[in-house]
């Protein structure tokens, strides 16, 4: 289905939310298992109402479910353990690079107002997206409040998590997502596989309906785009390794390879 930039035009940008923070919770304490897990949520909940959950975040929270599969994921990240060659085929970057083409082409006018309205050229936001989800194929099936719920739990990186949990609790409060909602085991959500948090605060109405829908094409690419420029994207500079934009690209993702591979898929997709 063909991109419409229509709405998108007319009706500006709706930015959700403002930056998210969360407090430590000091009545219960982190957990490696499953024990405990209930009554951390518990402490967990008046922290998230100070911060400004409301009810519908706070029924999301009381049933979330810890995520046994979320934690077996995490302990097994094999992405940071691979070359780049091996990184480039077990993710089949050709396959990335031919679809992506043909969808710049078919959606020329689309990706040509986010490079105007971003400064973001649609090579990267394809690559992102291709990488992510395969354009959509597939965003995930586990619970994104009980991941990012179990994530904050979870010793290894509780505090890292946290401001998630909260920008999770606080979608579901404003609809754009519900306790039922459907992503990848660390939480992310839609298209390009945003981080609660970060939907909140760099998510863009692209389509002007009046709400960003991360499982909407049209929004969730507007949002990375978006995500990318507030991070510091230069219009006009260059995105590969040593060049100003790569240290934005870098922050999409934590490992090497991920970052490398989106450089080079996306001067591929553009040339």
């Amino acid at each position: 289905m063909k991109l419409s930039f229509k709405s998108f035009i007319l009706s500006g940008v709706l930015f959700l939310g403002l930056a998210v923070s969360g407090t430590a919770s000091v009545a219960a304490s982190c957990g490696n298992t499953s024990a405990g897990f209930e009554a951390w949520k518990a402490a967990f909940a008046q922290d998230a109402r100070r911060a400004g959950v409301g009810q519908r975040g706070l029924q999301a929270l009381a049933g979330a479910q810890y995520a046994s599969r979320t934690i077996a994921a995490d302990r097994n990240q094999k992405s940071f353990r691979y070359s780049l060659d091996k990184f480039m085929q077990v993710r089949g970057a050709p396959t990335i690079v031919a679809q992506g083409r043909k969808r710049k082409a078919r959606d020329a006018a689309f990706y040509q107002a986010l490079e105007s309205r971003y400064g973001v050229p649609a090579g990267v936001i394809i690559a992102i997206h291709g990488m992510e989800t395969g354009f959509g194929g597939f965003m995930g099936d586990s619970s994104v409040v009980s991941a990012i719920v179990t994530l904050s739990f979870d010793c290894r990186r509780s505090d890292f998590f946290k401001p998630h949990a909260i920008g999770a609790l606080k979608l579901v409060d404003m609809g754009s997502i519900s306790a039922s909602t459907r992503g990848a085991k660390h939480g992310e959500l839609g298209h390009t596989q945003f981080l609660p948090g970060n939907a909140l605060k760099y998510g863009v109405d692209a389509n002007g309906d009046g709400r960003v829908d991360f499982y909407n094409q049209a929004d969730a690419l507007a949002s990375t785009a978006n995500f990318l420029r507030q991070k510091g994207w230069k219009p006009g500079q260059g995105y590969q390794e040593g060049q100003p934009n790569f240290r934005v690209i870098q922050q999409w993702n934590a490992a090497t390879v991920y970052q490398r591979a989106i450089a080079i898929m996306a001067a591929q997709i553009d040339g």
